[in-house]
């Protein structure tokens, strides 16, 4: 069995399949590519897994278990963490309460206690530096020391995506979906991004499920890639493979070869 696998998923929007029948498997840690051109579905999987969206049909399976029909905040409480192609932050907040927000599923004392923390030895308060710690390992990691008191919305968009990537990492995931972490980053920064990816696997023990416009970072970080149009599968299989398939040539990059 699979550590995370699709089987069978299809929705419809108006009579129109924006996924038809779509299936594949996830090892653990495995850093797993989706590409397609825009409008091919790549976005709408991510919104089935994460509980946005209700299939139709089909069934989405985190270590056996079924996770159809399951709310968002149930999904992320099985260990399931998301990035969005436009950024979902709060602006008018700094990047550390952004990021402590990653961690609500963790807080066990609520919203009444974390208001009424009665000094620093009360369970609230104690829970409060936990959480914080937490955060500012993430912090480090990501190299956001320099930003991490600033509001998200004097960010430049780069490192918005970035905060964003850290907050999904605060909820401490098993699987993150990342949905075009490297939109609005320059060279360097898509440089460093693919390092983080490759150390979020490796340190944290996080399965990776990408989608990425940027070929040379699916290419060079993918262990497998599942390819995609008009919602339906083109092929599966290592970046090589992939690279070099008709379709996928015809689909995503008109006649010219991916590389």
């Amino acid at each position: 069995m699979a550590y995370f696998s699709i089987e069978n998923l299809s929705i419809s929007f108006g009579g129109l399949k924006a996924v038809n029948n779509i299936s594949f498997d996830v090892e653990k840690n495995e850093i797993f590519s989706i590409i397609g051109p825009n409008g091919s579905g790549k976005t709408t999987i991510f919104n089935l897994i994460s509980g946005i969206y209700h299939p139709d049909a089909g069934a989405v399976l985190m270590e056996g278990e079924n996770l159809v029909g399951k709310t968002p905040d149930r999904v992320a409480r099985k260990g399931i963490a998301r990035t969005f192609q436009n950024i979902e932050l709060f602006a008018n907040a700094t990047v550390m309460d952004n990021l402590m927000l990653g961690r609500h599923i963790h807080m066990k004392t609520g919203i009444f206690g974390g208001a009424f923390m009665f000094g620093k030895r009360s369970p609230a308060a104690r829970e409060e530096v936990k959480h914080r710690e937490r955060v500012e390992r993430i912090i480090d990691f990501l190299e956001l020391q320099s930003v991490r008191d600033q509001f998200v919305g004097s960010l430049a968009y780069g490192k918005r995506k970035l905060v964003e990537v850290g907050r999904a990492l605060a909820l401490e995931p098993k699987v993150m979906l990342l949905d075009e972490p490297s939109a609005g980053m320059n060279t360097e920064e898509k440089d460093d991004l693919t390092i983080w990816i490759r150390d979020i696997r490796e340190d944290y023990g996080v399965t990776i499920l990408l989608i990425e416009h940027d070929m040379n970072m699916i290419m060079g970080i993918s262990d497998h890639v599942f390819a995609m149009n008009q919602g339906q599968k083109i092929t599966l299989g290592t970046p090589a493979e992939v690279q070099k398939h008709p379709e996928v040539i015809r689909a995503y990059l008109g006649e010219e070869e991916i590389g």
